[in-house]
C-alpha cells in the first residue's frame, strides 16, 4: 500500500452535511431576529469551525454579544438535528471498510464541533475510525496542524506514510502546515479553482479515483 494511514475531513468529504448546517444556521439567525441565509451562502461559510460560520452568516457589524448568542443557539439546535438530512457520499462507507480491511489506519480530523464529529461517526461509521477529532476548547483548529499531529502520534504513524483527504482551502493549508500529502475531492463544498488557488495539485472526482490515489 502507498500509505499506512488516511485522515479524512468530515463536512463535504465523507458526509454531505450542508442541509443540516444551513437549517441550524437559519434557526439560530431567526431566533435572534437576523436575516436568513441561502444554502449556497452557508456552503461558502463552512470550513473554519462553528464560530467562524456564524461570524460569516450574521450581518456585518453585528455585536459580539449577539454573535455569541447565535453561536449558542446554533450549537443547541445542531446537537439535536445534525443527522436529519446528513449522510455519507456515495461509496464512502464501502471505501472506508475496504481501507480498514486492508490494514490501513483511518481517522477524521474536522473543524466541526467535537460532539458532532463523535455523534456522526457513531451514527454512520461505527467501528470504522481509529481516531476522530473535532473542534475542542484550547486546541487550535485547522489550518493549525495540532489535531493531525495528535492523530499521527496516537496511531504511531510517520508523516510520510499518511495522506489527508479534504474538500476545502482550509484542508490544503492544514496539510502544508502539517507537512503531509493531500488529495482534494471535487464533490465537496469548494470548486476546483478555489482548491487550485490554495495550492492543491492532486484531485479526484469520485470514490474509485480516490481509492486508486490512496493505494497505487
Amino acid at each position: 500500500m502507498k500509505y499506512k494511514s488516511v485522515i479524512f475531513d468530515m463536512d463535504g468529504t465523507i458526509l454531505d452535511t450542508l442541509e443540516d448546517l444551513a437549517r441550524s444556521t437559519n434557526y439560530a439567525l431567526i431566533n435572534n431576529n437576523l436575516p436568513l441565509r441561502k444554502v449556497f451562502e452557508v456552503k461558502k461559510f463552512v470550513g473554519n469551525g462553528m464560530e467562524k460560520l456564524i461570524e460569516r452568516a450574521v450581518p456585518a457589524g453585528t455585536e459580539k454579544e449577539t454573535i455569541n448568542k447565535v453561536v449558542a443557539d446554533f450549537k443547541e439546535y445542531y446537537k439535536e438535528h445534525c443527522k436529519d438530512n446528513t449522510g455519507p457520499y456515495p461509496g464512502i462507507t464501502e471505501l472506508l471498510w475496504q481501507l480498514k480491511n486492508d490494514g490501513i489506519k483511518i481517522a477524521v480530523v474536522s473543524n466541526k464541533p467535537d460532539f458532532a464529529v463523535q455523534e456522526l461517526c457513531r451514527q454512520y461509521f461505527t467501528g470504522l475510525f481509529d481516531a476522530a477529532i473535532g473542534e475542542r476548547k484550547n486546541v487550535r483548529r485547522k489550518p493549525a496542524p495540532d489535531s493531525i499531529n495528535e492523530v499521527l502520534s496516537k496511531l504511531k504513524i510517520e508523516k510520510k506514510d499518511t495522506v489527508y483527504i479534504g474538500d476545502s482551502e482550509v484542508d490544503i493549508e492544514t496539510t502544508k502546515n502539517a507537512g503531509i500529502n493531500v488529495i482534494a475531492v471535487l464533490w465537496g463544498f469548494r470548486d476546483r479553482k478555489i482548491l487550485e488557488e490554495a495550492g492543491a495539485t492532486d484531485f479526484v472526482s469520485n470514490v474509485q479515483e480516490l481509492w486508486q490515489k490512496i493505494t497505487e
